[in-house]
């Protein structure tokens, strides 16, 4: 069986976007574990499936898959990179399209290759308590931004051991069964810069966008900054995080923009 697919990336976190509305394609956890290996196959850090809406309303319904093939409830890069690749799938293109995801609908606002993401209201705050990990541990915060992220505030985020550290909070007792990202994250003079471990990767990304958004509110959290947050990822790009805080580690109205690039199209025998 031959599937056509576009091969994109958000700020450097890369997807492979498949267009699944007729539902012949048989998403299973090895075939898109194949998929995303980098020396057997087209190589990504997950897949991005459009299908047909489940709930009223939306346009889409987005189904995102981590590089091990397992099916996880969103993604903020690769939802920015879906929501571009969707557009193309509509005449005329829209400049705004609603889709639904495991973590809630989601409003994307489309300007040429950027991309504003209306996210959910992000839960489950957890405030800063000592774990150990490495080499003697530290503080780490939690919150839920569509998916679980551990955050680590540092000094010198070029300095951390990212995958070392990163495992070990990933895996921690006090996150499971289903464990968590971990972002570490240091406050420079106009941003923040971070670095993130995801989950179901296994491995430091590029970029993480949901990763972002935690990093973002967690510091207006502890430091009561300023809509918006301006955070550079370790590929180099700077994403921006709006929002409106309400109260105390409560926030609504986050908003996600950054780039969405199309990479290349292709072929793939299975």
């Amino acid at each position: 069986m031959n599937w056509t697919f576009t091969k994109m990336n958000g700020a450097g976190n890369d997807f492979i976007l498949l267009d699944n509305r007729s539902g012949t394609h048989r998403l299973e956890k090895s075939t898109l574990a194949r998929l995303c290996d980098r020396h057997r196959g087209i190589g990504a850090d997950g897949v991005l499936a459009v299908e047909v809406p489940t709930i009223a309303a939306v346009d889409f319904r987005m189904r995102y898959f981590n590089a091990d093939g397992g099916e996880a409830e969103m993604c903020g890069n690769g939802a920015r990179c879906f929501a571009r690749f969707a557009a193309r799938l509509v005449s005329p293109r829209p400049s705004r399209i609603s889709f639904e995801t495991a973590a809630g609908p989601i409003v994307a606002l489309l300007e040429d290759d950027l991309v504003t993401l209306e996210m959910g209201t992000p839960g489950d705050y957890r405030a800063a308590r000592h774990l150990e990990f490495g080499s003697g541990g530290g503080e780490v915060e939690f919150l839920n931004t569509g998916v679980p992220h551990a955050v680590v505030f540092v000094g010198r985020v070029a300095d951390v051991p990212v995958v070392e550290h990163g495992r070990a909070l990933r895996n921690h007792e006090v996150f499971a069964p289903r464990g968590t990202n971990v972002n570490f994250v240091e406050a420079a003079s106009d941003r923040l810069l971070i670095r993130t471990y995801e989950r179901g990767v296994e491995d430091e990304t590029l970029a993480c966008g949901t990763g972002v958004c935690a990093a973002a509110l967690l510091h207006a959290q502890r430091t009561g900054a300023l809509s918006p947050v301006a955070v550079q990822v370790r590929g180099g790009d700077i994403l921006s995080v709006s929002f409106e805080r309400s109260g105390d580690a409560s926030f609504s109205h986050v908003r996600l923009t950054g780039p969405a690039d199309f990479v290349f199209e292709g072929v793939v025998s299975l």
